[in-house]
């Protein structure tokens, strides 16, 4: 892979702990990210490793959350809760930060709520950004920044490798929570709008992931996105469909440069 390449996270509500695992294979295969983006979910991942948390510290993070840490009641005509706990367990872990300052530069995804537009958050809060992009309509209080409403980025790109390469990076890698999942019965409201607007999501995901230099998929088919209690399994399977889809990478690899080595023997050799 090239030395500039970047890392597009992207949404899945708690399936976004799958990426905790895409990191720990990249960094045991030695991959140095220089870049990195995120939408919703993936936001929060990116903003921590973007600020120096290696996937081990994110894991202690994320291991033992639940909906009641991150999420508070807001009634009112926009939202039926609020995730500013999700902006404030960013602040407990790196501080009260802006997103310029990141180690890695940073790129969050937002929806313009009265446009439809994409926002590309590069500069202010990272708290802020990060709620934003992970703002699903209907469930979360939308978050003001710059005087736009804004609301989850998955509407407008998911995995964000458009957003990824405009920031610098040469080399893509994407990830993909919801190319292979499979949508259960829903059993409350929550489940309603979160299958909904997951269904959107998937469909323009098909054409934006087609970018990427290197795309994982991790089949989640068999987890719920709003169950928590799977932290720790979705994290070893994000681990295990990334390290193989890397091992494929090298294997393809050596083939081609033993099938260029057998054209340069041949030629020489006269066969």
């Amino acid at each position: 892979m090239m030395n500039n390449t970047g890392l597009a996270l992207g949404g899945g509500a708690v399936l976004g702990a799958a990426h905790i695992g895409v990191l720990k294979a990249i960094e045991e295969k030695g991959i140095e990210i220089k870049f990195i983006t995120g939408t919703s979910i993936g936001s929060f991942v990116a903003a921590l490793y973007a600020f120096g948390k290696e996937w081990s510290e994110i894991n202690d993070i994320t291991s033992e959350l639940n909906w009641m840490d991150i999420t508070s009641i807001s009634l009112s005509r926009y939202s039926l809760l609020s995730n500013d706990k999700f902006g404030s367990l960013l602040v407990e872990h790196i501080g009260d930060q802006k997103i310029e300052e990141s180690r890695i530069p940073l790129a969050i995804i937002a929806t313009d709520a009265s446009t439809g537009e994409k926002v590309i958050l590069k500069k202010g809060s990272v708290a802020k950004a990060v709620m934003a992009s992970s703002c699903i309509p209907g469930i979360f209080k939308p978050v003001v920044i710059d005087d736009k409403m804004l609301i989850d980025g998955g509407i407008v790109e998911n995995v964000p490798i458009n957003t990824l390469r405009k920031l610098g990076a040469q080399y893509v890698i994407g990830v993909d929570l919801n190319a292979s999942h499979n949508y259960q019965k829903p059993e409350n409201i929550l489940d309603v709008l979160m299958n909904s607007f997951h269904f959107i999501m998937q469909q323009s995901a098909k054409l934006q992931t087609e970018d990427a230099d290197f795309l994982i998929k991790p089949d989640l088919s068999s987890f719920d996105r709003t169950d928590t209690t799977q932290i720790g399994d979705l994290t070893k399977k994000g681990y295990e469909d990334t390290i193989s889809a890397l091992e494929k990478i090298e294997l393809n690899k050596t083939k081609n440069w033993f099938g260029e080595l057998l054209k340069v023997m041949k030629k020489n050799l006269g066969i």
